[in-house]
């Protein structure tokens, strides 16, 4: 019976492209290198996929989003038992394979983002990046906050792909929209990870803001969600802060610790930090991104290099 009802599903290669994510010459080759042809398939007639046959193909692009080879990760979508279904290969052991595939160790891949040194989550993200498979980036980014925290997912997962992403750009001008999903997913993990997490309010908050002009956000969004979960106050101010408004908030909120980013060159403007009007009590002041390369910046502000670097010395500038 349930053999029959897999059967009964029929769905055209454009159909099944769409539900994965893959373009339909990616199943055409899958089928033609790794024997992952559809159930039945007469050769000369369009192919037509079961059940059975999209859950094997799932499996595939999950081990590959999860950094194993193209190989490896077919082998564990042939031995795949589908309910009322043989797997298309034996499977001599009897055990899962996606335990060996996607619990150890994974083979290089990601040759559609130049990921030099990156680990097997890093290249898994990069595929389900380059995939524009939302889903499966906010998957990744979750596994591996839980497993590693949230400064070395960034450090070692996150970045590596958002600066491979940045590098495809620069070489031949596309994939924009590849940087708006995998920072539109990094924020809304980040996020998520710091609500609810418990603030001290007796304590001076951090203020963090973007120099004026400058739009982008996303390292600014990540180091509030590590301050959050270390139990610090946070206000964000946003993207291309007015250098009036800066200074209105500073006096508004006294802050511990003020943060500035510029990840534009025109964007770290020296003036601007001069112009900051001085608190009682006083508060420290940073700035952090690529804008400030070659700034002559006032002997009383510091430059930040890492996130790493960042939550460690705002953690002891505020409690301290």
């Amino acid at each position: 019976m349930q053999a029959r009802e897999a059967a009964a599903l029929s769905l055209p290669v454009a159909a099944v492209a769409r539900r994965l994510g893959v373009a339909p010459a990616t199943l055409r080759t899958w089928a033609r290198r790794y024997g992952l042809e559809p159930t039945g398939h007469v050769p000369g007639r369009h192919r037509r996929y079961t059940a059975g046959d999209l859950a094997r193909l799932e499996v595939m692009q999950r081990a590959l989003t999860h950094g194993a080879g193209p190989a490896e990760a077919a082998r564990l979508a042939l031995a795949t038992r589908t309910p009322g279904l043989p797997p298309l290969t034996p499977d001599p052991a009897g055990t899962p394979a996606a335990t060996a595939v996607l619990d150890g160790p994974a083979r290089r891949g990601g040759r559609l983002l130049r990921l030099s040194e990156a680990g097997p989550r890093a290249r898994g993200l990069a595929r389900a990046t380059f995939a524009m498979d939302a889903q499966a980036v906010r998957d990744v980014l979750a596994e591996s906050v839980a497993v590693d925290g949230l400064v070395t997912t960034w450090e070692d997962v996150a970045r590596p792909v958002l600066v491979a992403v940045a590098e495809r750009w620069e070489s031949n001008g596309r994939g924009v929209e590849i940087e708006h999903l995998v920072s539109d997913c990094i924020t809304s993990v980040y996020n998520a990870h710091a609500v609810g997490a418990p603030v001290d309010t007796g304590l001076r908050p951090v203020l963090l803001a973007a120099m004026p002009g400058e739009l982008h956000v996303l390292p600014l969004n990540v180091l509030s969600a590590v301050l959050a979960e270390h139990g610090l106050p946070c206000r964000p101010l946003g993207a291309d802060l007015p250098a009036v408004a800066l200074v209105d908030a500073v006096r508004r909120v006294a802050p511990a610790a003020l943060v500035l980013w510029s990840q534009m060159a025109e964007s770290g403007d020296p003036e601007v930090v001069e112009a900051l009007p001085r608190t009682r009590p006083r508060h420290r002041v940073f700035v952090g991104g690529t804008g400030w390369d070659g700034v002559a910046l006032p002997a009383s502000t510091t430059r930040l290099t890492s996130l790493a670097e960042a939550a460690d010395v705002l953690i002891r500038v505020v409690t301290g």
